[in-house]
């Protein structure tokens, strides 16, 4: 991981300067809270890695249905082959 320090109005360029860059400018310091702008193109995706990780799970949760969903469909299958 690269580390960096940069005082508001500073920025970083992610990627070679060339158009498909990615700037982030630190916008402003508020106590513990750090205010970021993104400049991407909209090839780039850009998402709060929390969200993602909520997402992850939510699908996983989904993807992955309950022991007694499954007890209740195989029920439902055995009763409907009668």
């Amino acid at each position: 991981m690269l580390v960096l320090s940069r005082r508001v109005g500073e920025s970083v360029v992610i990627g070679d300067g060339s158009p498909d860059a990615v700037t982030v400018t630190v916008l402003e310091v508020r106590g513990d809270v750090v205010r970021i702008g993104i400049d991407a193109p909209r090839s780039v995706a850009v998402h709060r890695a929390e969200l993602l990780a909520e997402l992850a799970d939510a699908n996983a949760d989904a993807a992955s249905p309950s022991p007694t969903a499954l007890a209740s469909l195989s029920e439902a299958l055995r009763t409907a082959r009668d």
